[in-house]
């Protein structure tokens, strides 16, 4: 006999139906999988005989196929666990196969028929309400996560034995309470992480402010213990809150990579990545035989961290070019193509040179400058390229470290933020720029038109002070967002001359 139940599968961070046809035969007694399965799920034939043979039901001593369709897609996890082991009991009369119809079933069973967790749980809802299916069967602790999707009703679960009964009606399961009223704008998130814990460096401050403001790419060079890694940790605190849909798609992505805690149905703050520096470029940027996710997805919508910049190794630096220029990257195999969102903000930290101490007017730096030349060398020009703002961090002064007063919290410097960026959207309404940083020529000759007196500053910057041509449209850039953090709708020469200070850099480190 023949039964069909709806389960689905990941394809980047969409999900897709996948028709799950199980076959109960005559003839010698074995158990296959057919459709593209990858070895957790060719392995799932031991689980589900163990797990229904342990709930009490019976397992037939045939020839049982399970086919996985679409079948020209390749299929990975143990998420089919249940809806194979349902097919073999509906395919045996032991569940009533009409209450199969318009309902999607997953979970990973135990050898004692219980179920485990799943990944891509809210995914998997979205796509069950795109395809019109209202019902999901789901393991109890992805309940919440799918809750969020409405015109769902998701039914927990925690073993097989309750879900035959609840789909052979007798038990009753209530569906899992809505969870969409989590509002990233209206939910306020305590963090323990403020402006306000940082002495001094005021200058620094405004920089992160100014690249919070316009989505730019930041680096800080300085000595080690200037604050470096504490100020980075910070800027989520000052981003814009996320909207709705930035928030479901965050969501989705930690829910596939399974990182999602079980008490957060909904990801109401920025994400923070910080890889180390030993990391690869697959795991910075994502890969395997099914491509998942790396860490500049898993930045998404969020900061990407990378300390010891020049410590990483180049290949892996270089990878990245193509997400900071594309907000996406796609990663190709044999088995697929996909392509993952990678809308991140990129902050850089760095030594000045190896030893840590050039520039910094207390301690000796011991490095030649052919060794200070090959260290930040190490950072190719496009990448830099990439990069719009360029800070020197000092070493904290005593004075600062022992001044009692506070600077401003970072929900003030949010409020600032957050209406800089709502001039934005205004501004680029019904294109795909939701920022200054991501500005192409043609928006920055629209946007970025500048008096004589900035013109003037402008050819100093580049004709005397060394900089590169290659600064002109990043300093044009970050000074439309000071002007927008001035709440100016004119880029003034004190924009520019602000704007200018951060690639003082170019012609300290990299002036060409």
């Amino acid at each position: 006999m023949l039964a069909t139940v709806l389960s689905s599968a990941m394809l980047g961070i969409d999900a897709y139906i996948v028709k799950v046809e199980v076959d109960v035969a005559g003839g010698l007694p074995s158990f296959s999988t057919v459709g593209l399965p990858d070895s957790a799920i060719k392995e799932s034939r031991d689980r589900v005989t163990a797990a229904i043979k342990n709930s009490g039901f019976y397992f037939p001593q045939t020839r049982i196929t399970a086919n996985l369709a679409p079948a020209d897609i390749r299929k990975a996890g143990s998420a089919f666990d249940l809806p194979i082991a349902i097919g073999v009991m509906a395919a045996t009369n032991q569940i009533v196969p009409t209450r199969l119809e318009n309902i999607i079933v997953l979970g990973e069973l135990a050898l004692d028929g219980s179920i485990r967790g799943i990944q891509g749980a809210l995914p998997i809802a979205i796509a069950a309400k795109e395809n019109g299916i209202e019902n999901l069967i789901l393991p109890a602790e992805n309940a919440r996560e799918a809750a969020i999707v409405e015109e769902v009703n998701v039914y927990p679960v925690a073993s097989l034995a309750e879900a035959a009964a609840f789909l052979n009606s007798e038990q009753e399961i209530s569906p899992e309470p809505p969870t969409l009223g989590t509002d990233p704008h209206t939910t306020h998130t305590e963090s323990l992480l403020d402006l306000l814990d940082v002495k001094g460096q005021e200058h620094v401050k405004r920089a992160i402010e100014v690249a919070a403001a316009g989505g730019h790419n930041l680096i800080m060079i300085g000595p080690p213990g200037s604050g470096k890694t504490m100020i980075a940790k910070r800027i989520p605190s000052i981003l814009p809150r996320l909207s709705m849909e930035e928030s479901l798609e965050t969501t989705k992505i930690q829910s596939i990579v399974g990182i999602l805690p079980s008490d957060t149905p909904l990801v109401v703050t920025r994400p923070y990545r910080s890889p180390h520096h030993t990391i690869s470029d697959a795991g910075l940027i994502g890969g395997g035989n099914v491509p998942r996710p790396g860490e500049v997805s898993l930045a998404h919508n969020g900061v990407l961290f990378l300390d010891e910049f020049p410590e990483f190794r180049r290949n892996v630096l270089e990878v990245m070019r193509q997400p900071l220029e594309d907000r996406q990257v796609t990663i190709s195999r044999a088995a697929a193509s996909l392509t993952y969102p990678a809308n991140f903000m990129l902050v850089a930290a760095m030594n000045p040179c190896p030893c840590g101490f050039f520039s910094d007017p207390t301690r000796d730096c011991k490095c030649s400058q052919t060794q200070i030349q090959n260290y930040v060398s190490r950072i190719s020009g496009p990448l830099l390229d990439r990069i719009d703002i360029q800070v020197e961090v000092p070493a904290v002064k005593y004075a600062d470290l022992a001044d009692e007063t506070t600077g401003e919290p970072s929900a003030i410097v949010q409020e600032r933020v957050e209406e800089a960026r709502q001039a934005q959207h205004q501004r680029f309404a019904g294109t795909r720029i939701h920022a200054n940083a991501t500005m192409q020529p043609r928006q920055i000759r629209e946007y970025c038109k500048v008096d004589s007196q900035a013109q003037d500053l402008l050819r100093v910057a580049i004709n005397q002070l060394g900089l590169s041509a290659r600064a002109y449209d990043r300093i044009l850039k970050v000074a439309r967002t000071i002007a927008d953090l001035d709440r100016n709708p004119n880029i003034e020469a004190v924009h520019v001359s602000e704007a200018i200070q951060y690639r003082s850099l170019d012609r300290s480190f990299w002036k060409e």
